[in-house]
């Protein structure tokens, strides 16, 4: 008789784990580990080179830089469209400016991006404007302004910033934005306030966290974050064109929920979203362009995969409208 009651017990204890948040938080690490095997067995091996190897760490700097920024905006439940403009005007800002100085070219492309920040998360707060409505509104306005300035030709970038092209330099940059966000994300009130405003707005704001300015300093922190990474894309490309930075907010949005990131943020949300998504989503684009995808079926395979991971980690729960 025992025997038979664990028999019995033993399916729904499976179906309790596969559905518990413990198997929500290991997906990601799986997912990554499961893309990485396959890729290397399609490409016969090709995928995991030196050579490949060092390829895929110069495509993942600055991505994980911006999605550093944006991790903050997605754990308030809300969302940026605007990276790619961002990125694109802050790169024409840079380059003009690396003519007179370096320091100058970054500090201005730091807050070429912190300013487009404080204009979305103004018009977001003051308006009480869904993110998703006023970010794609200031992406049509910022890359229209990129285009406009890139019409005639590419805005080149000094000799002097191209030499910067060094890995280590990217790696330390990285590196450091990771460990600085992480330590405010983990052991600092920013993190449970940003955390406490994407599990419930108006309980934050009763519990005394002051949900406008938390908001507000999340759009201009991922704002400047992009900004960064300008530079770090400056130095890597030289010149700068009307398509600097185009579709990269699908890519970090991709890799953010491919990392784990519910889409309604919260409390559940992990740092290490960032870097397991953003690691499995350049392994995944590398290794279709290896095998000779048209650009169609890419895109296909990569929105498969998009709405399996968002089907598997989204919290039913605590679904609600993107603010």
């Amino acid at each position: 008789m025992s025997n038979t009651v664990k028999r019995e017990q033993q399916p729904s204890r499976l179906r309790t784990f596969f559905s518990s948040d413990t198997f929500k938080g290991l997906l990601p690490f799986i997912g990554l580990v499961v893309i990485v095997v396959v890729m290397n067995i399609l490409t016969h091996g090709k995928i995991l080179t030196p050579k490949r190897l060092r390829l895929l760490l110069s495509q993942v700097y600055y991505p994980m830089i911006v999605a550093t920024g944006v991790f903050f905006v997605m754990t308030l439940g809300s969302i940026d469209f605007t990276e790619g403009s961002t990125l694109g005007l802050a790169s024409i800002v840079i380059s003009k400016l690396s003519f007179t100085s370096i320091p100058l070219a970054i500090a201005g492309g730091i807050l070429t991006g912190a300013a487009i920040g404080a204009i979305n998360g103004f018009f977001h707060v003051k308006f009480k404007l869904q993110s998703f409505i006023i970010t794609i509104c200031t992406m049509f306005l910022f890359r229209g302004v990129c285009a406009y300035l890139t019409t005639e030709t590419a805005v080149p970038a000094s000799a002097a910033i191209k030499a910067l092209d060094q890995n280590w330099l990217k790696i330390t940059i990285t590196v450091a934005v990771l460990l600085a966000a992480w330590f405010l994300f983990r052991f600092t009130r920013i993190g449970s306030d940003v955390k406490a405003v994407g599990s419930g707005e108006t309980a934050a704001r009763f519990s005394g966290v002051k949900t406008d300015r938390v908001k507000f300093l999340a759009f201009v922190a991922a704002g400047a974050l992009t900004g960064l990474a300008a530079f770090v894309n400056v130095i890597k490309v030289g010149s700068i064109t009307a398509t600097a930075g185009n579709q990269l907010e699908t890519q970090i949005l991709i890799s953010l929920v491919l990392g784990g990131l519910p889409i309604t943020g919260g409390a559940k949300v992990r740092f290490s979203n960032i870097i397991v998504g953003t690691l499995m989503y350049t392994v995944l684009n590398n290794g279709l362009v290896m095998l000779g995808f048209e650009s169609q079926t890419q895109q296909l395979i990569k929105g498969v995969i998009f709405l399996l991971f968002v089907a598997l980690t989204i919290d039913r729960k605590a679904l609600k409208v993107i603010k």
